[in-house]
């Protein structure tokens, strides 16, 4: 695969990219484009949809820019790995950072879950997608990750295939080698759910119920306490380095 061009510009479009395609642009990418990186008609740039890879653009467009003329693929479109962050909400400005790190570590689906000790009931489903388009654009990301509407914790564990395998992320499980555990489990992987819960910890009911789910593995994330956040990145960094695509022996399916 190609190199990835650090320097060049990157945008997200919600249209089909072929050659000689012309890709109309809305207010804030024209304003982005035009005020905020001072590009023009004829200046490079690099667009994206998550279907058809990446290709390489020039911008159009007399007195701001308005559209992209597609030129030529720069990269074929890849898939993400079937592994899912299922997370308690955080508010704000922690969220939108814990969202941006799932996507970075590889996650294809973000699904937020509420729990008894949740911090923020309500989620905001379009920033968290503008946070995964952002990260995308940042990172050389060409494949969005699926932003899921939030269920209640029982109903999540109610309807998810009892086949997948269940990471469950519990500071009251015995510290232990993670990844060791994980790498046990490579066999039986055929996707997997990353379970982070909210900084309050789980319910006992709920740990409970989460111990009697088909298929689970329960994790410690060594011997300090994360705060949510945090515990995202490390417990996605330890399943992308025993099951992920980080090693040469990737035990999990493409999406």
């Amino acid at each position: 695969m190609p190199s990835h061009d650090f320097r060049a510009p990157r945008l997200f479009v919600d249209a089909a990219l072929a050659p000689e395609a012309r890709v109309a642009l809305d207010r804030d990418q024209s304003n982005y484009l035009g005020n905020v990186l001072r590009l023009g008609a004829g200046d490079p740039i690099l667009a994206f949809n998550g279907r058809d890879g990446e290709w390489q653009a020039a911008i159009d467009g007399r007195k701001r820019p308005d559209s992209l003329v597609i030129l030529k693929q720069t990269r074929p479109q890849d898939g993400l790995i079937d592994l899912a962050y299922v997370f308690a909400p955080l508010k704000h400005a922690r969220l939108d950072y814990m969202v941006q790190k799932a996507v970075e570590m590889g996650a294809s689906v973000l699904q937020p879950v509420l729990t008894r000790y949740t911090q923020a009931s309500r989620v905001n489903s379009e920033r968290m997608r503008a946070n995964v388009i952002e990260a995308a654009e940042q990172c050389g990301i060409l494949s969005l990750a699926e932003v899921a509407e939030p269920l209640a914790l029982e109903r999540y564990l109610g309807q998810r295939a009892a086949s997948r395998l269940l990471v469950f992320c519990d500071e009251a499980a015995d510290t232990d080698n993670p990844i060791a555990a994980l790498q046990g489990a490579r066999e039986a992987a055929r996707g997997i759910d990353v379970l982070i819960g909210p900084e309050g910890g789980f319910a006992e009911e709920e740990r409970a119920l989460l111990l009697r789910q088909p298929h689970i593995l329960r994790l410690a994330l060594g011997p300090r306490i994360l705060r949510a956040d945090t515990a995202a990145v490390a417990a996605l960094a330890l399943v992308q380095a025993a099951l992920g695509d980080w090693g040469g022996q990737n035990a999990l399916a493409h999406r």
